[in-house]
């Protein structure tokens, strides 16, 4: 029996052997899994409080993710992203916190508007996806969360081949960009306003 992307993650952070889980185990651990799992698992991280550095360590992924799906191309990462870890006590710690609403989504998803989930749409995904990235790793407050959930509903709908997830996913990447353009336009307004003040 195939086993659910929740038990894969739990499996790897609760195995005593590992002193550090790297990108490339996961990737590894995915096998058939492809974007949507990856694309998860280190956007996931983002929409959750966990331990300083994580974002550094799991946003770069995103973007060369989201490109490849964009441009129809096969799951890869260079080495000096893959060999990127974390210590396995701070990912299991992580995969504790998140597996079981992974586990209630999973259970939620099933093929429907299937077209929506497989190229060409998939490329559109991906290039949203690719904008939702760019955002999370920028030092935008209020930048991560909204971005990273809006991944994780686009990578939920490509598991199983969901066009409801996939669509709401539009519908969050839209939020997300407005509330992100709205505090970039705030902090750019104040400092305009701090520089006419001190010139004046």
């Amino acid at each position: 029996m195939k086993r659910t992307l929740a038990e894969i993650l739990l499996a790897i952070a609760n195995d005593t052997s590992r002193e550090r889980v790297s990108i490339a185990d996961l990737v590894a651990a995915m096998q058939d899994r492809a974007f949507g799992a990856l694309m998860l698992i280190f956007a996931m991280p983002n929409a959750i409080p966990t331990p300083p550095g994580t974002s550094a360590i799991l946003g770069a992924p995103l973007v060369f993710l989201a490109a490849q799906l964009t441009f129809g191309r096969k799951p890869w990462l260079p080495g000096i992203i893959a060999n990127r870890s974390l210590p396995r006590t701070d990912f299991a710690a992580m995969i504790e916190r998140a597996a079981p609403w992974i586990a209630r989504a999973e259970r939620l998803l099933k093929p429907r508007l299937v077209a929506v989930a497989r190229p060409p749409a998939e490329y559109a995904v991906g290039a949203l996806c690719l904008l939702m990235a760019v955002i999370l790793i920028l030092p935008i407050p209020l930048g991560n969360m909204l971005p990273a959930i809006t991944i994780c509903l686009f990578s939920l709908g490509l598991l199983e081949r969901d066009g409801v997830w996939i669509l709401a996913g539009v519908v969050f990447s839209f939020i997300s960009s407005f509330v992100v353009f709205g505090v970039v336009y705030a902090m750019v307004a104040g400092l305009l306003l701090l520089l006419s003040n001190i010139l004046a």
